[in-house]
C-alpha cells in the first residue's frame, strides 16, 4: 500500500468503528494550550485535583515522548453522544449530564481505539501505540483541535462545526509518522452565551475555567462538602452540568447520537429519583449504575448532592427523606441533608419537619 494511501483507510477504519471524527496532530503539545495550562494551575484554577499539577503529570502534558518514546503522531477520535433534550424538570428527580445517561464512554471508546491501533499495525507493520480516552497525562482537547476535529471554545470544549460540542475524545499516541490535519479558525465570535449562563460563574472569562466552582467538578471529582454559597446554585444537578453546552449556538446542528450505548436506557438514568438516591444502599447503588459514569463518583458523594438538590427543590415532600439521612453513618451526607432541611424550614415544610 502507499503511504498517500494510509491515511483515507486509517480515516475509514476509524469511522467503521463508531468514531464520529479522526485527526491526526503531531507529537509536540500546542505551545499556546501549554501555556494556557500551566497559567490555568498557577492561579488554582485546578481546585482539588492536585494530580493534574504533579510534576510528573506536568512534564507528560508538556512533553509525549515521556509517555511513549519515539511518538511521532497522535491520531485523535471523538465520538458524539447526544441523545436528545433532558426530560422535564420535576422538583423530586434530578438531573444527570448528557454524557452520563447511557455506557460508561471508556468502556466504549478503549477497546475500539485499540483495534484501531491493531489495525494500524496490520497496515504499517511494527508500531508502538498507547491510548487513552481522558485518563492519561495528555491535552487531549489541544491536540484534538490541532488534529483539525475542531476548535476551542469560550466555554473550554471542542466544538466541531456540525456535530456541536457533545463530543468524547480519545488519543492514540504511535510511533510511525502520519500526516497531520488542519487547525479548524476559532469561530466563538463575540457570543459569550456559555458564560453568562454558568450557574456559579466558573467561566471567570472566555476560555478559563475555574473548577472550584465548576459544578461538574463539584458534583464528580470534589470529595467534601460543597461550600454552603454554591449549593444553591446547584439546582437539581446531582451529576456534571451541561448549561455551558446546551446554550452554544454551535449545537443547534448537532444530530442524535448514533451509539444505541450513549442513548438513556430510562429516564431514571437521565433524571433520577432524588428520594430512591437518598435511601440506596451501596449494594443497590452499585446495582443501580453498575457500567455508567455514576458508578465512579460513589455512592456517597451522590447522595450529597441528591441532599443538596432536595434542598433547592423546595418540595416539603422531601422532608422524611432527609431527616432519615441525619442518622447516616456518613457526616458527608448528615452535614447536607442538615443544610437541606434547614433550607426546606419554610412553612410549608414545616409539618413535616415537625413528624416525629
Amino acid at each position: 500500500m502507499s503511504e498517500n494511501a494510509l491515511p483515507a483507510r486509517l480515516e475509514a477504519q476509524a469511522h467503521s468503528l463508531g468514531f464520529d471524527l479522526v485527526g491526526v496532530a503531531p507529537a509536540q503539545t500546542p505551545a499556546e494550550a501549554l501555556q494556557a495550562y500551566l497559567g490555568w494551575l498557577a492561579r488554582g484554577d485546578h481546585g482539588e485535583m492536585a494530580y493534574m499539577a504533579r510534576a510528573d503529570r506536568v512534564a507528560r502534558r508538556a512533553d509525549p515522548a515521556l509517555i511513549l518514546p519515539g511518538v511521532r503522531s497522535l491520531v485523535c477520535v471523538a465520538v458524539h453522544y447526544d441523545s436528545g433534550p433532558p426530560p422535564p424538570p420535576d422538583p423530586l428527580h434530578g438531573r444527570v449530564a448528557r454524557y452520563a445517561w447511557g455506557q460508561d464512554y471508556h468502556d466504549w471508546m478503549l477497546p475500539r481505539l485499540e483495534e484501531l491501533a491493531a489495525w494500524l499495525r496490520a497496515e504499517a507493520g511494527s508500531v508502538a501505540h498507547r491510548a487513552y480516552v481522558d485518563t492519561g497525562p495528555l491535552l487531549e482537547r489541544a491536540f484534538a483541535a490541532r488534529a483539525g476535529l475542531g476548535f476551542i471554545g469560550k466555554n473550554t470544549c471542542l466544538i466541531h462545526p456540525r456535530l456541536g460540542s457533545w463530543l468524547l475524545l480519545g488519543v492514540l499516541l504511535v510511533d510511525v509518522d502520519l500526516p497531520a490535519g488542519e487547525p479548524l479558525p476559532a469561530r466563538c465570535g463575540s457570543c459569550t452565551r456559555c458564560l453568562d449562563a454558568c450557574p456559579t460563574g466558573a467561566l471567570t472569562a472566555p476560555y478559563r475555567l475555574d473548577a472550584r466552582r465548576c459544578i461538574a467538578c463539584l458534583t464528580i471529582e470534589h470529595g467534601g462538602p460543597i461550600p454552603p454559597e454554591l449549593r444553591p446554585l446547584l439546582g437539581d444537578r446531582v451529576f456534571g452540568c451541561d448549561e455551558c453546552q446546551a446554550v452554544c449556538p454551535w449545537q443547534r446542528f448537532s444530530p442524535p447520537t448514533a451509539v444505541a450505548a450513549f442513548r438513556a436506557a430510562d429516564a431514571g438514568r437521565a433524571a433520577p429519583s432524588l428520594l430512591e438516591l437518598l435511601a440506596m444502599d451501596e449494594e443497590a447503588f452499585r446495582r443501580r449504575f453498575a457500567g455508567t459514569p455514576l458508578l465512579r463518583t460513589g455512592r456517597e458523594r451522590l447522595q450529597r448532592n441528591a441532599a443538596v438538590a432536595l434542598g433547592n427543590a423546595g418540595d416539603p415532600r422531601a422532608v422524611p427523606a432527609l431527616r432519615r439521612a441525619l442518622d447516616d453513618p456518613s457526616p458527608l451526607l448528615r452535614e447536607h441533608a442538615a443544610w437541606a432541611l434547614e433550607r426546606l424550614g419554610t412553612a410549608a415544610a414545616a409539618p413535616g419537619l415537625q413528624e416525629p
